[in-house]
């Protein structure tokens, strides 16, 4: 696989940082990066966080720049998932700019519901952007749950969405890029625990 090209296999190796080979291997140090930046973002968490593209960013930097070296960067290849084709490369900085602008200025509301309604929103959104050559899901997540939690509420139960409700996530995110936030917004409502 040429660097500067998407793989055609969802799940050939990208070329790493470690050299590493083995699938499992992978996962396991896109975890351990997830599950330290996680640690540092949430300890690092006030309620004058600013939550920006440039918050975003170093996000993904501190999750996965231990592995890739497109880690805080957007991706510079079109990608697709399962059939469908993410927005081109190429309009990444435009999109990003507009998405940050249209969510990421707003100050979050108090009210759970509201709270829920634009976490909801602002997932669904950069789900559907992907802005990042991997680690799209994991990102949005965290910044989901650092969102909510700078307001006093609960994180998400992710581990809800298994198998049976992945394809209603999928549904969710597409609807977002639709306008339609109200799928990723009940989808919210049902992995909130409170």
């Amino acid at each position: 696989m040429d660097k500067y090209q998407a793989a055609a296999d969802e799940s050939e190796i990208l070329p790493n940082l470690l050299g590493l080979t083995d699938a499992s291997a992978i996962g396991l140090a896109e975890f351990e990066g997830f599950l330290r930046a996680d640690i540092v973002l949430t300890e690092a968490l006030a309620p004058a966080t600013k939550f920006t593209l440039s918050y975003l960013l170093e996000m993904h930097r501190l999750a996965l720049g231990h592995l890739y070296a497109f880690a805080g960067r957007y991706r510079e290849v079109n990608i697709s998932k399962g059939g469908f084709a993410f927005p081109a490369a190429r309009f990444l900085p435009a999109s990003m700019q507009q998405f940050e602008r249209d969510w990421l200025y707003q100050a979050l509301p108090t009210d759970p519901n509201a709270l829920l309604d634009r976490v909801g929103a602002v997932h669904g959104e950069l789900l559907f952007i992907h802005p990042f050559r991997e680690g799209n899901g994991r990102t949005a997540r965290l910044l989901a749950n650092l969102m909510l939690e700078q307001q006093g509420h609960w994180r998400l139960r992710w581990e809800l969405i298994d198998e049976v409700a992945f394809p209603r996530y999928v549904a969710a995110v597409q609807q977002s890029g639709l306008g339609n936030y109200a799928p990723m917004q009940a989808l919210m409502r049902t992995l909130s625990p409170g």
